[in-house]
């Protein structure tokens, strides 16, 4: 019997971490919804690019001289609704990757394998993290280059090279996977996905509306949010005159606000899947 369990306790310490991101890659595509949220989110972001842009061009002919100057071509490739129906699809799927384990009790079965916790939950991050920021990339360059093939039309359209551009592309990118992970920490702290979603379309969507920049210190807890990080990162240029934001975020802080957001959402999940008991 002690040979056999030396046995059981040497093949789990030869467990590579390679083998756990292999196995978490399987358990994250085996679930239909990651099927379907990771599409809706492709969709809702191209098709939603094309929907703004038809209704600039449709409408270019009645625009004022005034009103096109003030036309931003990366708005229509990533419009408002766009980006939070992203956060939201995103966010649910990573609560799903985590608090679905804890539902069927799949973790517990995971942990029989491989008691190293820390190990276990560092491959689903990544795991969660490569696919979504993978889905990110596609969704914003095809967003980019529908819009602005529609946009050719009447000349409103913008380059990669424009100042801004880049900027905008990447961002709308990455608040893919930023959102993706504040799901998965939620899920890990509460442990059942339906109250981590809500618990996530609250933190990141309902919390930034209730901020606003008129004093400085909501200014400061709304440029903490990814989704005021995200529309700072979008502006190409300085606002019109007639609106006055004397505590304007700066791009810098706003790429920090996306950096500290994923790396608090990596270590809450870490720690709380490896202190707690399945």
């Amino acid at each position: 019997m002690t040979d056999r369990t030396s046995g059981v306790d040497a093949a789990r310490n030869v467990v590579r971490f390679r083998d756990l991101v292999a196995a978490e890659w399987i358990k994250m595509w085996s679930l239909r919804s990651t099927w379907w949220a990771l599409g809706l989110i492709l969709v809702s972001m191209v098709g939603l690019a094309a929907y703004a842009a038809l209704a600039t061009t449709g409408g270019w002919s009645g625009w004022s001289p005034e009103q096109r100057s003030l036309h931003s071509p990366l708005g229509d490739a990533y419009p408002d609704e766009a980006q939070l129906f992203v956060i939201l699809a995103a966010s649910a799927v990573g609560a799903v990757a985590v608090g679905g384990e804890y539902a069927s009790g799949l973790f517990r079965t995971t942990f029989a394998a491989v008691p190293r916790r820390g190990a276990v939950a560092a491959a689903k991050l990544l795991v969660l993290a490569a696919v979504t920021t993978a889905v990110g990339v596609t969704g914003a360059a095809g967003a980019f280059a529908v819009s602005q093939a529609i946009l050719t039309d009447v000349g409103a359209q913008m380059s990669v090279t424009d100042p801004g551009a880049l900027r905008g592309i990447t961002a709308s990118a990455l608040l893919v996977p930023v959102s993706a992970l504040v799901g998965t920490a939620v899920a890990a702290l509460v442990r059942h996905s339906a109250p981590a979603i809500v618990a996530a379309t609250a933190l990141l969507l309902l919390l930034p509306t209730a901020l606003d920049e008129d004093e400085r210190w909501t200014a400061l807890l709304r440029h903490a949010m990814p989704v005021a990080a995200w529309q700072r990162l979008m502006e190409t240029g300085e606002p019109p005159p007639w609106i006055s934001l004397p505590y304007r975020a700066t791009v810098g802080g706003a790429w920090s606000t996306y950096a500290v957001w994923t790396l608090v959402a990596a270590l809450l999940t870490v720690a709380a899947i490896h202190r707690r008991d399945p």
